[in-house]
């Protein structure tokens, strides 16, 4: 009988044991289960506040390039639109706005750049809107610049014949004859579609742009090297002196400087600009965010909306 009630006792020792680590565990795994949540529902909303004060930034350029619409004058380096935003904490930026200054918000720190589009050659200059047909001006223009940037010259060709076929494919109507045509590369990281290795790519990004339409090059913000490219006849110690003695007021002061008739062409010349692409890099709480977009100002009036937008990897130019 005494052995009995000690098997029982131990038993149910046993059982109370087992119980307690059965409802230990799963109280664990409540509290862990709990505990990821509310780190998930944390990165989220850091990401949704990093999200928006980057499009607050973002918008903010936008702000910049309308009220420079509104004066009158050519488009330079010298102007506020072109003053990079280094690395700054924003409750310094905030600093004097105490309503702003949130008692243990995660720190955030903002970069930012405007930079004017049209200071590279512009790819789609190379194919001609109307009839599709490549300008042989513009594939000596771009021979020169690959010549500048230590590519193969027939780069120039490739990138021409690509573009021209992507465009075609676009006609309204030919869908179907050109269905395994080749996508219009949107950005220059896309040229790759055309063939081109990311390294050559890599090597052209300085020199060349890819915009929506052809534009003209800005020699108010553009390089020594990008303008001695463009201009057939002018070499780099002259493409140096222009940069030297900018910005211009009007296209006829670099008169001087460009050898031949017809070089001052208004549509592939310009001291105005259109196009600019606008940067962020916001970092916070461990979290990094970087996007670009290009946007479109026109008539130097109206800022229209984004043509496109990228999100960036961490240090990707």
């Amino acid at each position: 009988m005494i052995r009995n009630r000690i098997a029982q006792k131990g038993a149910a020792l046993l059982v109370a044991m087992v119980v307690l680590t059965l409802v230990s565990t799963l109280a664990a795994g409540m509290v862990w289960q709990q505990a990821r949540a509310i780190e998930v529902e944390s990165a989220e909303r850091t990401r949704a506040q990093a999200a928006w004060i980057l499009t607050g930034a973002l918008d903010l350029g936008r702000v910049l390039l309308r009220i420079d619409a509104r004066k009158p004058g050519v488009d330079d380096l010298n102007e506020v639109w072109a003053t990079e935003l280094e690395e700054a904490s924003l409750s310094s930026l905030l600093a004097q706005d105490r309503n702003n200054n949130v008692e243990g918000a995660p720190e955030a720190f903002l970069r930012g750049r405007i930079r004017d589009a049209q200071d590279r050659y512009n790819l789609r200059n190379l194919v001609d809107p109307a009839t599709h047909k490549i300008v042989e001006a513009e594939l000596a223009a771009l021979t020169r610049l690959c010549e500048t940037a230590a590519v193969a010259p027939e780069t120039a060709q490739t990138l021409a014949s690509g573009l021209q076929a992507a465009l075609q494919a676009e006609k309204p109507g030919e869908g179907e004859a050109n269905a395994g045509a080749v996508l219009l590369p949107q950005t220059v990281d896309q040229l790759v579609w055309l063939g081109l290795d990311a390294d050559t790519v890599r090597r052209l990004q300085p020199y060349v742009g890819l915009l929506s339409e052809p534009t003209p090059l800005n020699v108010n913000t553009a390089s020594a090297e990008v303008i001695a490219g463009v201009i057939a006849g002018l070499d780099l110690g002259s493409a140096k002196r222009i940069v030297n003695r900018r910005p211009f007021k009007a296209l006829q002061d670099l008169r001087s400087d460009i050898p031949g008739e017809g070089a001052l062409d208004a549509k592939r010349l310009s001291v105005n600009s259109n196009h600019f692409e606008i940067s962020g890099r916001l970092r916070m709480d461990g979290r990094v965010l970087e996007e670009r977009m290009l946007v479109k100002r026109a008539n130097r009036q109206v800022l229209t909306q984004a043509r496109w937008r990228q999100s960036l990897q961490p240090g990707q130019d």
